[in-house]
């Protein structure tokens, strides 16, 4: 069986476990030892982020070629309109090339912890919800997919990744699952691996508060 870790990352955290703060990395937040993220998750975004400790299951996740559906909740600056939603639909220009199809969606504001630091608002601005989801994982791609038809993100949640959702989890929160471990690729890595300049995670360390423990399903 593998382990999987079900983490909300709060807005300013970053998606490793070692930093000139430890404060704003999973160190501070994740007492599991022997997870790694599978994917990632931007500093200034918010949401779902899987770990797991089993190579061939990270890379199940996280390798663009298996085309794991990220859905996300967006809030852009303006008021979007069918067009736009049909241009993300369609799929975007972007300056590494198109992106593919994605599913796209204007919704109502959504129910939702406030963000710590708020976001920036101007009073002469509306802001409006899309809901997104894609199959792929560029740097930064959302935002920019949101910029290149014209409404640039302001807050972005993200709510699931293949199978797996957010669901209740509160900021700083995890759940820890056991789900069967994937026969291994040829591409596949033995060993999970740890995003760039993290270590692993020291046991019996404390989270800043209790509640923000990783804790059992």
């Amino acid at each position: 069986m593998a382990k999987i870790v079900l983490f909300n990352k709060p807005f300013g955290v970053h998606s490793q476990f070692s930093g000139d703060d430890p404060a704003t990395t999973l160190a501070a937040f994740i007492e599991e030892s022997d997870v790694y993220p599978a994917g990632r998750l931007d500093r200034d975004s918010e949401g779902l982020l899987v770990l797991t400790d089993d190579g061939p299951l990270q890379h199940l996740i996280s390798h663009p070629r298996h085309d794991k559906i990220k859905r996300y909740l967006v809030q852009v600056e303006g008021t979007i309109d069918q067009t736009a939603i049909a241009r993300l639909e369609s799929g975007v220009k972007l300056k590494d090339g198109p992106t593919k199809p994605a599913e796209a969606r204007i919704i109502g504001e959504p129910e939702l912890w406030e963000r710590e630091p708020p976001i920036r608002t101007r009073a002469s601005i509306p802001t409006s919800w899309i809901e997104l989801a894609i199959s792929e994982g560029r740097n930064r791609q959302v935002r920019r997919m949101t910029a290149a038809v014209g409404y640039p993100t302001l807050r972005l949640v993200r709510i699931s990744v293949g199978e797996w959702e957010l669901g209740e989890l509160l900021p700083g929160e995890a759940k820890i699952l056991e789900v069967p471990s994937p026969r291994p690729s040829p591409s596949a890595s033995v060993h999970p691996r740890r995003s760039r300049g993290s270590r692993s995670t020291p046991s019996g360390r404390r989270s800043p508060a209790s509640s923000k423990k990783a804790r059992g399903s």
